[in-house]
């Protein structure tokens, strides 16, 4: 196939108007753009949400529906809850006969002076004691 016509089709292309060259143009002036202030100027850009200096709407409602996705745990104190210590292994059904914990909880930690002497106890990955780390 040979590229001898690579001309554009006829009436396919004009050229743009020059907006802004003086009345003759019938564009000066304000080329176009309605009258003179702050939209009119090159570079004009509005901020997102802007309200012309009023209270933007985002900002007078109040924050709502943020839901963090930590878990926090259940502290058992293991010095006030003695009973904690006899059981033979620490898990969460365990730890729900000696103490009443709610079914929503997903993790205990335990705290307290005896809490270390417990690690080899507890048997649940849903438990954790205060010398652990995440």
């Amino acid at each position: 196939m040979a590229l001898d016509n690579l001309t554009p089709a006829v009436n396919s292309t004009h050229k743009s108007k020059r907006k802004g060259r003086g009345q003759a143009s019938g564009m000066g002036k304000t080329a176009s753009r309605g009258a003179n202030g702050q939209k009119s100027r090159t570079g004009y850009s509005i901020k997102r949400g802007f309200e012309g200096g009023q209270q933007p709407l985002q900002r007078r409602l109040p924050k709502v529906g943020f839901y963090s996705g930590l878990v926090k745990p259940y502290v058992i104190n293991v010095e006030k809850i003695t009973t904690v210590a006899t059981l033979k292994e620490i898990t969460m059904d365990s730890l729900r006969t000696v103490h009443k914990i709610s079914n929503s909880v997903k993790q205990v930690k335990l705290i307290g002076k005896g809490a270390k002497e417990l690690a080899a106890k507890i048997k649940d990955e849903n438990v954790i004691y205060s010398g652990m780390n995440k």
